[in-house]
């Protein structure tokens, strides 16, 4: 899966894996808290929103930082793309991710409606937050990789369905800043 033709490896923008879960994340924590603001649930709607709040700036920092000294090691040891490995597409990442996440998104979605009944809002704001947190992270890959005046990229065998910091990760690789249709930190390029 991960070796294309003459030798090369099929790579993966670290970036975009890390962002392709924040638009999804980020709106079904919202509709799912819209939802518990109709329920009363057991504590209330008050204490509900208070700790929804309380709940989502944690939950976007511990995205942020979870494993973020393994991102750091493997930038640092990055070595050079080869002359034929192929760059996966952005919006194929995103899509191959998404799929491989629907089921687990639509529990969490589900879960974050029913514990409304309990305590409304907060498990919504916790799914906003972490949507929050991931695009935060993917914002200071990119701040490195325009400091590093390089893209990471890790092969899409190592990184799997959306781990491109997982045990089976071995390496990074690099190419320069106009290498693939991703700009850093895994937006879409402008195009002039």
């Amino acid at each position: 899966m991960g070796r294309t033709g003459r030798g090369g490896q099929s790579l993966v923008r670290v970036a975009v894996v890390v962002r392709a879960g924040a638009v999804p994340l980020w709106w079904l924590g919202v509709a799912a808290a819209g939802i518990g603001l109709l329920i009363p649930g057991l504590t209330g709607r008050g204490i509900g929103v208070w700790a929804g709040a309380a709940v989502f700036v944690p939950a976007a920092a511990a995205v942020v930082l979870v494993r973020r000294r393994k991102y750091t090691d493997w930038a640092e040891r990055a070595s050079r793309a080869g002359k034929f490995d192929y760059l996966q597409d952005r919006a194929v990442t995103i899509r191959n991710w998404r799929r491989a996440h629907v089921w687990w998104l639509v529990a969490a979605f589900a879960a974050a409606v029913g514990s409304s009944f309990v305590v409304p809002v907060v498990a919504g704001a916790a799914l906003a937050g972490a949507g929050v947190g991931l695009w935060l992270k993917a914002a200071w890959l990119g701040r490195r990789e325009r400091r590093d005046d390089a893209l990471l990229w890790v092969r899409t065998d190592w990184a799997g369905s959306g781990r491109p910091a997982g045990k089976q990760v071995k390496g990074y690789r690099t190419t320069g800043v106009g290498a693939g249709d991703a700009a850093p930190g895994g937006g879409r390029r402008r195009r002039p």
